[in-house]
């Protein structure tokens, strides 16, 4: 059985922040290219969305799986903001919802417009806490699974050093045993999680939180699924962990808040230096952003490189797109970056193939020595960086290849 590869988090053009030509044709032409095996719709509750979706996608079959007219299939999806007090503190978390029909989005729809407005953002804001949430999802029907996104990101979400919890239970309360995974975000990868004994008993999943369609931003980071592709089959494995093989993970270091820093200030900082000026930038006096390591590091209960008992293999890849700018010295989204890759893309099928699979000779053949080197560099995992902080991502070094490295490779999602 050939592993389903999904990226079941991603937007719409009606989210904030987001391409406009991020439609399902779009979504699909750029899955394709990528190799993603299902998408998430994205932001499934908004009314015009779901409109375009219900228009694009045909019906299911009853099997949970929304195909296009060319048959690539898609899990009706979503992802909400919920802003609240709790424990006398603001929270800001973000959750995923996956969907098994149609019906249920409208359902979904109805119970979130007693509560505000659905047709505003992709991404719409509740005054709700998280165990409301899954009591209200659920409600509706047990089908629906509810995933708290990005986990680790400081500002929205269930860990995060600006708004969440020091425990799962203290976020989803008593829904936390509906709660089955959670998702590592761009600045963190399965082995940070693993310190943290509190999830072992959660799958970890790896979505893209795609703003865009481009091939650098859908499947920047995947989940590999082993069961059949069907709704069911697929939930049932984000429950249990049974045929949730392994995941496909951005380097952490190349998110945008995986270090302590301050933007404004150009300061980057790791946490043990952090913590000795009191997380208090050095510039302005002003506090510091509290990235993702350190915040790891307040809650880890493991050493590092200690494994959970029910670890899943992972794999951490740049995109391709990147790579390919790095060898050209130049922006990802240019005549150049797009002509290797297309070469590229016609030698091996996709854009998986050639960064997990394609052989030293093979690539050979369509790109110069050194790109070959990259390629192969990135596969082994050998490549290190300048660490992301308060925003501003991270950048692999490549001066070992004679490079200075990539240039305005992204934007802010």
């Amino acid at each position: 059985m050939q592993p389903i590869i999904a990226d079941l988090h991603v937007h719409s053009h009606y989210a904030r922040a987001t391409s406009n030509q991020l439609t399902i044709p779009n979504m699909e032409k750029w899955a394709r290219v990528k190799g993603i095996s299902v998408l998430g719709t994205g932001d499934a509750q908004h009314p015009k969305w779901f409109e375009e979706c219900k228009a694009a996608l045909n019906d299911d079959d009853g099997d949970g799986i929304w195909r296009t007219k060319t048959d690539f299939p898609f899990i009706l999806q979503t992802e909400i903001a919920f802003v609240y007090t709790q424990g006398g503190k603001g929270r800001r978390v973000h959750l995923v919802g996956l969907f098994p029909s149609i019906d249920v989005v409208r359902q979904v729809q109805e119970m979130l417009l007693k509560r505000g407005r659905i047709d505003y953002d992709g991404r719409p804001i509740f005054k709700m806490t998280c165990e409301e949430a899954v009591e209200n999802f659920r409600s509706i029907s047990t089908e629906i699974e509810i995933i708290p996104a990005h986990i680790w990101t400081p500002w929205f979400s269930m860990f995060g050093s600006a708004s969440g919890f020091d425990s799962f239970t203290e976020c989803f309360g008593d829904q936390s045993k509906h709660v089955h995974a959670i998702e590592t975000g761009l600045s963190s990868d399965p082995a940070m999680n693993w310190r943290i004994k509190q999830l072992d008993k959660l799958q970890i999943v790896s979505f893209s939180d795609a703003h865009s369609h481009w091939p650098w931003k859908l499947g920047r980071e995947a989940t590999l699924f082993e069961t059949k592709m069907t709704y069911k089959d697929i939930i049932s494995a984000i429950r249990t962990g049974d045929g949730l093989s392994s995941t496909l993970e951005f380097f952490p270091e190349e998110g945008k808040y995986h270090y302590d820093g301050h933007r404004a200030c150009d300061v980057c900082l790791k946490p043990s230096d952090a913590l000795k000026l009191h997380n208090i930038c050095p510039k302005c006096g002003k506090e510091l952003t509290i990235g993702v390591m350190h915040r790891v590091e307040q809650l880890a209960e493991r050493a590092e490189g200690v494994k959970s008992p029910n670890a899943k293999p992972f794999q951490h890849l740049i995109p391709l797109s990147e790579l390919i700018a790095a060898r050209e010295g130049c922006a990802v989204a240019t005549k150049k970056v797009f002509a290797t890759h297309f070469n590229l893309i016609k030698a091996f099928g996709d854009e998986f193939n050639v960064l997990l699979k394609a052989d030293k000779e093979a690539l050979a053949k369509i790109v110069d020595e050194k790109m070959t080197e990259i390629i192969l560099a990135n596969r082994n995992e050998r490549i290190p960086f300048k660490p992301g902080y308060d925003g501003v991502f991270g950048t692999p070094d490549l001066s070992s290849y004679g490079l200075e490295g990539m240039k305005e490779q992204h934007t802010d999602d």
